[in-house]
């Protein structure tokens, strides 16, 4: 089995390549590769990628995630987020090959309490979640064979995350005010990769699999909650911090001004995703403790 990697370099990408290279060969690109082209504003090099390598898997983990940034910069989010799949999409269809893609809950629109399911009506309250939703409706109306997996609140040990800059906050002030009216589930990256490459030898024996899932930690947490958890997990870690644990003041979303509007209810329906590959999600406080171990170097 061939498989075609784009967006090695970003915290997905990097967990998908220790996780799919044991089932086949595996190239992976990101956008300064030399070879073959993974820079997804040359649209027409991304498709003669796909056709020189001929692979039977094609993995999307590039994407322009900056949501704020994106309100200034719609037609570069569209390239990236919408128009590149959507020609992943075409050659996966042309060579016979699937297509692999990671969407968002900022498809949504935040509204209500009730977990979001994959047959809810999207309405993305962002440029950002609007690209992505056309990304989504590029691939699905493609043809090819296909697994989107929507995700949310996505971390990883390498690079930046909420965690760290909690972190680094609680080290530097003897107070914090985090929003606590936005409720989602942690997801690591290596969660996304390992049931990634479950799904991919799934999918190579059942084509009926092919669709749109939901795939998140199970659970639920405010940013203030998800706060909460890591800094008592550094407590214990003997992590020196300043901020005592009655001090993280909750504060709703419209106390931090943003160019982009986010969704409020970021919660997801997975009973899709696991009835269909016969999987039990771990919930979100075991992805994040695992990782907080990682950034401690210590055992938790």
């Amino acid at each position: 089995m061939k498989i075609l990697l784009f967006g090695k370099g970003g915290q997905v990408g990097w967990e998908l390549q220790r996780s799919l290279a044991p089932l086949g060969e595996l190239v992976a690109l990101d956008v300064d590769s030399h070879d073959l082209c993974g820079d997804f504003t040359h649209l027409k090099s991304i498709a003669q990628t796909v056709r020189a390598v001929t692979p039977n898997i094609i993995v999307n983990a590039a994407a322009y995630t900056a949501v704020d940034k994106a309100e200034s910069e719609p037609d570069l989010a569209r390239t990236i987020n919408a128009i590149a799949p959507g020609i992943l999409a075409q050659e996966a269809n042309r060579c016979g090959a699937w297509l692999i893609h990671y969407s968002t809950d900022y498809v949504f629109d935040g509204s209500g309490d009730a977990p979001w399911k994959e047959t809810d009506t999207p309405a993305p309250l962002s440029v950002y979640g609007k690209t992505k939703l056309e990304g989504d409706e590029a691939i699905r109306a493609s043809g090819c064979q296909h697994l989107i997996f929507r995700t949310s609140w996505v971390y990883s040990p390498r690079g930046s995350n909420f965690a760290k800059t909690i972190l680094r906050l609680a080290q530097e002030r003897d107070r914090l005010t985090v929003i606590d009216d936005q409720i989602g589930a942690p997801t690591g990256a290596d969660l996304l990769g390992d049931i990634t490459a479950h799904a991919v030898l799934v999918a190579m024996q059942h084509p009926e699999v092919s669709g749109l899932y939901h795939l998140v930690a199970k659970g639920e947490t405010s940013w203030h909650g998800y706060a909460r958890f890591v800094l008592d997990i550094a407590r214990k870690a003997a992590i020196e911090i300043k901020v005592a644990s009655d001090s993280i003041q909750p504060v709703p979303t419209n106390a931090f001004p943003l160019p982009a509007a986010r969704p409020k209810n970021s919660r997801m329906d997975t009973r899709k995703l696991q009835r269909t590959f016969d999987l039990d999600l771990p919930h979100w406080q075991d992805g994040v403790a695992s990782m907080l171990t990682q950034m401690f170097g210590q055992k938790l």
